[in-house]
C-alpha cells in the first residue's frame, strides 16, 4: 500500500484507517508473518501512531494468511549477524521490547484478530490486546521454553489474569500448541469464527466500540489496566535481563540449532 496519509509500511506492516477504526497488519505472509528487526520497528511506529491518529478510535491487529504472526523471524533474531556480537555476547539491546511496550502503551481499546498460528511473540502481541477474536484456523503456543528462554512480558503480566495462574504455567512450562476450540475454553479469547467471517466480525465489534466517546474510552482502558494488570516496566525489564543471561547459555544454542535443523533438541541444562 501506498504511504498516502491512511496507509503506511508497505513491506512488513501495513497500517489503514476507515470509519474510526485502524487496522494494523503484519505483511510477510511468506514468512508466517514472522518479525525481523524491520518489522519490529514498523510494528511499533504502526502502534505509536494508532495512538497519535485523530481518525483512529479503536485498533485492530491482525496478519495476512495464513498465519497472525509466528514470532521471531529465528535466522534473523536469534541465528543472524545482529543476534550476536563479536565476543559472542547477545546484543540484546535490540530486542523488540519498544514494540511490547508500544502495544501496552495504546490508550485506544486494541482487538487482536488471530487469523491463524499466534506463536511465540506472535501470542505475546496476541496478549497484548484488550480482546481477542480467532477464527477456527488459529493456534496459540508460548514456545519460548523450547528456545531455552523466556517469555516476554505478556506471558508473565498478562496471561496469567487470561487464563488463571496454573494455565498460564502449564502453557508457559511446555510450550504447548493449543488450537482455536481450547483457547475459547481457558478464556484466551473471547469468540472462535469462521476463517472468512473474522475481519468482518472484529471489524463489527470494533466500530461498536468506536461510537462511545473517546475520552471516556481512553479513561476506562487505563482503569481496567490499573485494576487488572498494573505496571509492567519493572517486569519487562527483569524479563530483559533474564533474557540476556538465557540467550548466552548452551540450551539456547541448541533450541535455535534444533529449530534451524528440524531435528528434536537435546537440552544440558548449561
Amino acid at each position: 500500500m501506498a504511504d498516502d496519509g491512511t496507509t503506511t509500511g508497505a513491506a512488513a506492516v501495513l497500517y489503514e484507517v476507515a470509519d474510526q477504526v485502524a487496522v494494523i497488519t503484519l505483511n510477510r505472509p511468506e514468512q508466517r508473518n514472522a518479525l525481523n528487526w524491520d518489522a519490529y520497528d514498523r510494528l511499533e511506529k504502526a502502534l505509536r501512531r494508532a495512538v497519535t491518529d485523530p481518525d483512529a478510535r479503536c485498533v485492530i491487529i491482525t496478519g495476512a494468511d495464513p498465519a497472525f504472526c509466528s514470532g521471531d523471524d529465528v535466522r534473523e533474531i536469534m541465528a543472524g549477524p545482529k543476534a550476536v556480537s563479536a565476543d559472542t555476547t547477545p546484543v540484546v539491546r535490540h530486542r523488540p521490547t519498544p514494540a511490547a511496550m508500544a502495544a501496552l502503551e495504546c490508550d485506544k481499546p486494541l482487538i487482536a484478530a488471530v487469523n491463524g498460528a499466534a506463536v511465540g511473540w506472535g501470542m505475546e502481541l496476541a496478549l497484548y490486546a484488550d480482546i481477542r477474536l480467532c477464527s477456527e484456523k488459529a493456534k496459540f503456543a508460548e514456545l519460548f521454553i523450547k528456545r531455552g528462554l523466556v517469555c516476554d512480558v505478556g506471558g508473565f503480566y498478562r496471561l496469567p489474569s487470561i487464563v488463571g495462574p496454573a494455565k498460564a504455567a502449564e502453557l508457559l512450562f511446555t510450550g504447548d500448541v493449543i488450537d482455536a476450540a481450547e483457547a475459547l475454553r481457558i478464556g484466551l479469547v473471547s469468540e472462535v469464527t469462521p476463517h472468512d467471517q473474522l475481519m468482518v466480525r472484529a471489524r463489527a465489534l470494533a466500530a461498536r466500540i468506536a461510537v462511545n466517546p473517546p475520552l471516556a474510552l481512553r479513561y476506562m482502558k487505563e482503569g481496567l489496566r490499573r485494576g487488572t494488570y498494573g505496571d509492567p516496566r519493572e517486569l519487562g525489564g527483569w524479563a530483559i535481563e533474564t533474557i540476556r543471561a538465557l540467550m548466552k547459555t548452551e540450551d539456547h544454542r541448541e533450541g535455535v540449532a534444533s529449530f534451524l535443523e528440524k531435528r528434536p533438541p537435546v537440552f544440558s541444562g548449561r
